[in-house]
């Protein structure tokens, strides 16, 4: 099971969009994708949870977790063959890691929190609550925003890992990101 959590070797920059719920990580990660003309990858939890939701009504639960992390490594690996000098992520297993112990009362499978250290991204966009919180089947936690974004920038910082924190509408977002990603290829160059 090991191998189906671990990163494939790349030469490519990889960029993870980070954060709560409802604070444009997906919208983000396509539009830079986008302007880069490159891949990216979508956030495998909620194309699976959406698809447990279609089908039986039911949310997350512990036996999922495994799943989650798999496919969202999946995605990962197979997009990033694809990507031109920058990949973007939508989410990665960090995030898993935080969003299940913050559910399940600080329970992470080990394998997730093995991977979330090992794997690595050379920057993180931690996207902040400033934005409508828009509700769908899966999003649950209007009212713990607050709470949801220091825990993932507390993540961050324990990590010690290389954050930026985007705010303000879309185009601010953008423009912020992209200045960050312009010097973060130079540096590569």
């Amino acid at each position: 099971m090991e191998k189906a959590l671990e990163q494939i070797v790349s030469n490519c920059k990889k960029i993870v969009l980070f954060g709560p719920e409802s604070t444009g990580k997906s919208t983000l990660a396509e539009a830079l994708a986008e302007h880069y003309n490159t891949a990216f990858v979508p956030e495998y939890m909620r194309l699976y949870l959406q698809h447990k939701w279609n089908q039986e009504r039911a949310t997350c639960t512990k036996e999922d977790l495994i799943p989650i992390a798999q496919g969202q490594m999946k995605l990962e690996n197979d997009k990033v063959q694809l990507a031109q000098k920058v990949l973007f992520c939508d989410t990665n297993l960090l995030q898993t890691k935080v969003y299940s112990e913050i559910y399940y009362d600080g329970y992470c499978p080990s394998e997730i929190e093995i991977y979330a250290k090992k794997n690595t991204y050379d920057l993180y966009f931690l996207c902040a609550i400033d934005v409508p919180w828009v509700a769908d089947d899966l999003r649950d936690k209007p009212n713990e925003r607050s709470f949801m974004f220091e825990t993932f920038q507390s993540e961050l910082k324990l990590q010690d890992l290389p954050f930026v924190v985007l705010k303000g509408n879309h185009n601010a977002r953008f423009e912020l990101a992209k200045a960050h990603i312009d010097q973060l290829l130079k540096l590569k160059n």
